[in-house]
């Protein structure tokens, strides 16, 4: 693979960049202290917008090495953060990368995580080289898997109490896309 980090991508609504630590209000007041938006993930809803600032200094440390994947989802329109999406497992030996996203609550069902989606797999297929890439969700999330299938992911299977998030443990429904069904896709 042919790590390059976090680069900018455009798509029609969105822009995805690194994120800065001035991203912190946007990402407090749209993700990180709404429980809906936190319901599936792994970190807890922050009670005060210092845990988010200490959040994105995290963040912005780890883009120091060229294999992390990161970015805030911008909407064009407003110039606000109202996600993110990253690729926070890489698997070098299987050129594999697994993809994770959130998005705020007011920005559901508009197509908003599909778009990125697709914006960073293109950018990890025809940039990075990657051979494989995989998500999972919460089988009681199924609207996640419907931005999977949306971009042309193929559900794989279940994974039987194999993740843990802010609801506990639960079974684990697997995606992938590998790089022969990207060129396939992106021919037609």
């Amino acid at each position: 693979m042919r790590h390059s980090g976090t680069k900018t991508l455009e798509t029609e609504r969105l822009i995805l960049r690194r994120f800065t630590v001035e991203d912190a209000e946007d990402m407090y007041q749209n993700l990180c202290s709404d429980s809906r938006v936190n319901k599936f993930l792994t970190w807890d809803v922050h009670k005060s917008i210092d845990e988010t600032v200490e959040l994105m200094k995290i963040f912005v440390e780890r883009y120091e090495k060229p294999a992390r994947y990161c970015w805030a989802i911008v909407f064009k329109e407003t110039n606000r953060v109202i996600g993110t999406i990253a690729a926070p497992t890489v698997k070098e030996r299987t050129e594999t990368v697994e993809v994770t996203y959130a998005i705020a609550f007011s920005y559901w069902g508009k197509g908003i995580a599909a778009e990125a989606l697709k914006a960073v797999i293109s950018y990890l297929f025809d940039e990075v080289g990657v051979n494989r890439i995989e998500a999972g969700h919460d089988s009681n999330n199924p609207n996640s898997g419907k931005v999977m299938v949306k971009v042309g992911m193929k559900r794989e299977g279940v994974l039987r109490q194999a993740g843990r998030n802010n609801q506990g443990l639960f079974d684990l429904v697997m995606y992938s896309l590998l790089r022969s069904d990207y060129k396939s896709y992106t021919k037609s």
